[in-house]
């Protein structure tokens, strides 16, 4: 474990090519970048095949372009779920290791607290102790 990388960085190093290119995947589709980019791809696509007086190549109702949209369909959701369920997995390693912090930070904090009420009665006891040699 490299102690100069955060936790993060670690995960996303340890992740497999096809693995990296899932996110790469998950990330690009949700976003508004693509919903962006498709929209004007089927206003595009729509508007050609509608004006188009003796090339439809894909005429109304647009079956073509529905078996586009299937075909993507069919390999976005199983990538996005891959991606999801890694996703998931990091999440509860993180908040494990979150939790074994959380308890290793109370112990400390107790040993402190501990010690420090020690202190305080090792400094009452001389006080005591001083005001005693003063009588």
């Amino acid at each position: 474990m490299n102690i100069n990388k955060n936790w993060h960085q670690q995960h996303y190093d340890s992740l497999a090519f096809g693995s990296r290119i899932a996110d790469s995947v998950a990330k690009g589709m949700g976003s508004w970048r693509f919903i962006i980019i498709q929209t004007v791809f089927v206003i595009i696509w729509m508007g050609l095949n509608l004006i188009a007086y003796f090339k439809h190549w894909d005429a109304y109702p647009f079956i073509l372009l529905n078996l586009l949209f299937s075909t993507q369909a069919a390999y976005a959701a199983p990538i996005i779920m891959m991606s999801q369920n890694r996703q998931n997995e990091r999440d509860r390693i993180q908040a494990q290791e979150d939790y074994d912090t959380n308890k290793e930070a109370k112990l400390e904090i107790e040993a402190l607290a501990t010690k420090l009420n020690s202190i305080d009665v090792e400094k009452l006891d001389k006080i005591i102790q001083m005001l005693e040699n003063m009588k």
